[in-house]
């Protein structure tokens, strides 16, 4: 039980390029099931973790390395078809480049280890992004209305958005204090 959560985590990370090649077939129905089983191991990669107490120094590295991805992945593959729109699969990708760029910068000016804890806002960003990657692939399986779509994509946006703001603020409160 104790490698489980890791092994969810690889899982989703393995499963990655093969959501990609279905999108960008246009193979939506697949990729539904696909997606839908990534995002399930996601949560369920955490609540195992917890759970038993399965927490590693490799788990929390990979996971959001994972999440990010599938979802940058899933987001320039869709956006490169011409599923989503160019700009917010750039916001999702450029959101999370800023986040890697800022725990990078972090890294060097700070002299002892650094964790980096997703905040509240990043896990609900996560969640609507692959609600919303769900809902754009289940709209062209022909299973949703474009008006879940939407609706998820502005949340979607706003979220990230907003995640992206609440990271950089924690950043830089956090890097002059640990500096020097």
């Amino acid at each position: 039980m104790k490698y489980l959560p890791n092994l969810l985590s690889f899982a989703r990370l393995a499963l990655a390029p093969y959501i990609f090649a279905m999108l960008w077939r246009r193979e939506y129905g697949l990729v539904l099931l696909l997606f839908a089983a990534a995002g399930v191991t996601d949560g369920l990669d955490g609540f195992l973790a917890r759970r038993f107490n399965a927490g590693s120094r490799l788990g929390a590295y990979l996971d959001p390395i994972a999440d990010k991805v599938l979802l940058s992945g899933s987001f320039l593959t869709l956006a490169l078809s011409g599923d989503i729109e160019t700009w917010v699969a750039a916001l999702v990708v450029g959101r999370d480049a800023l986040i890697l760029l800022f725990a990078c910068g972090a890294f060097l000016l700070v002299k002892s280890r650094r964790d980096f804890p997703p905040s509240s806002w990043g896990k609900a960003s996560t969640v609507v992004q692959i609600l919303f990657i769900l809902a754009v692939t289940g709209h062209f399986a022909g299973f949703l209305n474009g008006t879940i779509v939407v609706i998820l994509k502005v949340l979607t946006v706003a979220l990230t958005a907003w995640s992206g703001i609440d990271y950089a603020l924690r950043a830089l409160q956090e890097v002059p204090a640990r500096a020097a």
